[in-house]
């Protein structure tokens, strides 16, 4: 097990590693940033491979961060064992993860979805929170879900507050960009219900039909569903209010519907 000791917070490699925070870092290198040991084995488990390691001294003799490092070796990434300061500043958290992982994002194409090997998928119009948009990763990710396509313009999933909230499953459930007209396009080739939840709905989400496979369209938090792409649901329901409260959080409300769907 090899690699180098950084303790210097100017030092290239862990300002590049800061950067990333900014989305047109991400953009323009086309990486992302992954906290802690388990989220980087999520990684590695399904074939992808650190481009930079970074950890502290306190995990070097962990049995998955070995391997870890000697799989990033393998591959020409570039292994630092680091402070507890540059992990701070690198996460921007006062409790750092010990293992920091820069991976390469990674989109699938919209054309190459295959509906028919998943029984749901998730569609978000205009999402803005990240924590809400990881923690709907998560949960596509737990129950089989075949992708989760962004629509217009979305938060970037692979923020580390996205990327966070999903606690590794980032790696696991394709995502995939599109446009408003792309996935109008798109979705008039697809073979099950797409559904939509609207306050205006008469149908309880507990009793519609839906007709796999299901593709859940969700709007974005403020908003919800615009009038276009309400209009590109065949099957619309609302999740009942009962108490004070008049709407759910976007990621708990996505969650209700995939697993109403499935």
């Amino acid at each position: 097990m090899t690699g180098r000791t950084v303790t210097s917070l100017t030092n290239p490699t862990v300002k590049a590693v800061r950067a990333l925070h900014l989305r047109k870092t991400r953009d323009e290198t086309g990486l992302f940033v992954a906290e802690g040991l388990k989220t980087v084995t999520e990684g590695l488990e399904t074939g992808h491979t650190p481009k930079i390691l970074l950890h502290g001294a306190e995990a070097g003799d962990h049995p998955l961060l070995i391997k870890a490092i000697e799989v990033t070796l393998a591959q020409h990434g570039e292994v630092i064992e680091v402070t507890p300061e540059i992990l701070a500043k690198v996460s921007r958290r006062d409790n750092p993860q010990a293992v920091v992982g820069v991976f390469e994002q990674v989109f699938a194409p919209l054309a190459g979805l295959e509906p028919a090997t998943a029984a749901c998928w998730v569609a978000l119009h205009r999402v803005r929170d990240p924590g809400n948009l990881g923690t709907i990763v998560r949960t596509a990710d737990a129950a089989g879900c075949g992708a989760v396509i962004l629509v217009g313009e979305c938060c970037d999933p692979y923020s580390v507050e996205a990327a966070r909230a999903t606690m590794g499953s980032i790696f696991a459930v394709p995502l995939v960009k599109a446009s408003e007209a792309e996935f109008a396009a798109w979705r008039g080739d697809w073979p099950g219900s797409v559904v939509g939840t609207l306050l205006s709905a008469q149908t309880d989400h507990r009793q519609a039909i839906y007709a796999r496979p299901t593709l859940i369209l969700m709007g974005n938090e403020q908003q919800g569903l615009p009038a276009d792409m309400a209009a590109l649901c065949d099957v619309k329901v609302k999740i009942p209010m009962r108490g004070r409260a008049d709407s759910l959080n976007l990621a708990v409300a996505t969650g209700i519907m995939i697993y109403a769907a499935m």
